[in-house]
């Protein structure tokens, strides 16, 4: 497709949204570096989209309660932790005041405490005030073997766990969670399609405990269109896909491109719900020249919000979820979104430029979901993927001792490896023992990877030719 006709696709030409007003920590591991902290932080501009089945005014910006902050477990053993429920009350309450009114969670998010802690901080406002989105997340009761009534009763009880979890006596969006994932088709048959729980779901729809009814993909792109071949009996109201400027035409792994994941929702005027819109964090600060280009377009904005702008200028994107432990990042969200610039033509071409550069470098696909953890053995897996990543951004994952800056980048990353990953828990003591490969949506090989990167810290400690 050329330039000008995916301009017109995502018709920026119209009116993409309409607008209307709602009534210390760690530091960040996403930088915000090159922004005015002190701008204002509007209250009533946020953008807002149409839900077509029941008619809620959605705002684009979602908050995903994957990442609430944490603490330390006073009661816990050394090192544990537990979520900061006052930080989390905070966030939802400044989230409200200004706009943000759609919550995604999911029974395994946070360790399974997700749901909890966002029923604890919602239940303090009135219940038209957001609309909370959560998941059937039985792929994990279905990986120990549950099949059949098993599994459908075990479901059932996972779906009004949520709800008592949550404080509410019906969901505004509910999904199928981690569809495509594992063996694909056959695992999507033994979760949702052998069990019966379609038929569940579409009566609960039905009997209005269940206002919106979707799912999440992940994986095999055969499921993907399966599931969409059933829109004629189950009216998907909404379909959660992972699109950024990346995954748009050069998705990784058994992810699949999202301009073909996007086109056949828009098809089927089915909104989308976008997770990953910073690729997990890999889009808040790219390399000193990328990042300079875009600085140089917009002095005041952060790297991130070119990513935002992205994933909102598609029109028949409901909502775009971001996972904010901290406050500087949902200010900063908030006014990306409050209002909404659709990206020009220009603008376009610059960030497919800027995706074609990316996928040239070396980094771990992780996007820091912790479908992973914990490790058996205590690894930090997302922790060191992450502090490889960085690295590579910034310039101190080098190719060869020989390099003109390799003492620089030596330092860098291993004084960063070791005070962003206790020595206890880095790549070195991974036995490959492979129980997180089948976890990981990305469907990275986590061994491989952290033994890759193993191999690069004992050169480095060596002061040898690189081993990668």
């Amino acid at each position: 497709m050329n330039r000008r006709n995916f301009i017109k696709k995502l018709g920026l030409g119209l009116s993409v949204t309409g607008l209307a007003a709602t009534g210390c920590k760690k530091s960040s591991s996403l930088s915000l570096s090159g922004t005015d902290s002190n701008r204002e932080v509007p209250t009533d501009k946020m953008t807002y989209r149409i839900t077509p089945s029941t008619g809620d005014k959605v705002s684009l910006l979602g908050y995903g309660c994957m990442r609430w902050p944490l603490m330390s477990d006073p009661n816990g053993k050394e090192g544990e932790e537990i979520i900061d429920q006052d930080a989390v009350n905070e966030l939802v309450d400044y989230a409200l005041a200004h706009g943000v009114n759609y919550f995604d969670t999911a029974p395994p998010y946070v360790r399974g405490k997700s749901e909890e802690a966002t029923g604890k901080a919602l239940s303090r406002h009135p219940r038209d005030s957001y609309y909370i989105a959560t998941k059937m997340s039985n792929h994990h009761l279905a990986r120990t073997g549950m099949k059949g009534k098993e599994l459908y009763d075990a479901s059932v009880e996972m779906y009004h766990n949520s709800m008592k979890k949550l404080q509410t006596d019906y969901i505004d969006y509910y999904l199928l969670h981690n569809c495509g994932g594992e063996t694909g088709m056959p695992f999507l048959e033994q979760r949702f399609i052998d069990t019966g729980l379609l038929d569940f779901l579409l009566k609960e729809r039905e009997a209005g405990r269940i206002r919106n009814l979707g799912f999440s993909y992940h994986g095999d792109v055969k499921v993907f269109d399966y599931l969409l071949s059933l829109h004629d009996k189950m009216k998907w109201d909404f379909v959660q896909i992972q699109l950024n400027y990346v995954d748009y035409r050069h998705a990784s792994g058994m992810n699949f491109n999202a301009e073909y994941l996007y086109d056949e929702l828009a098809k089927r005027d089915i909104p989308a719900v976008i997770m990953e819109p910073l690729l997990g964090g890999r889009l808040a600060s790219l390399t000193d020249h990328l990042n300079a280009r875009l600085k140089e377009r917009e002095p005041e904005e952060s790297i991130a919000s070119w990513a935002f702008r992205f994933s909102g200028t598609f029109p028949k994107v409901l909502t775009v979820l971001s996972g904010m432990t901290y406050k500087e990042h949902l200010e900063d969200n908030i006014r990306t979104y409050a209002p909404l610039r659709p990206l020009n033509d220009e603008e376009l071409a610059m960030l497919e430029d800027t995706a074609q550069v990316m996928i040239g470098y070396p980094s771990v696909p992780c996007t820091t979901c912790e479908y992973c953890m914990p490790c058996p053995y205590g690894i930090n897996i997302p922790g060191i993927f992450a502090h490889y990543n960085k690295c590579i951004n910034e310039g101190n994952v080098t190719s060869s001792n020989k390099d003109p800056n390799y003492t620089k980048a030596r330092k860098a990353f291993l004084v960063g490896y070791d005070r962003s990953v206790p020595k206890l828990r880095q790549a070195s003591h991974c036995i490959a023992c492979d129980q997180c490969k089948p976890h990981c949506p990305q469907s990275i090989d986590i061994p491989r990877q952290l033994q890759r990167i193993d191999r690069y810290v004992e050169s480095l400690k060596q002061g040898s030719e690189i081993t990668v």
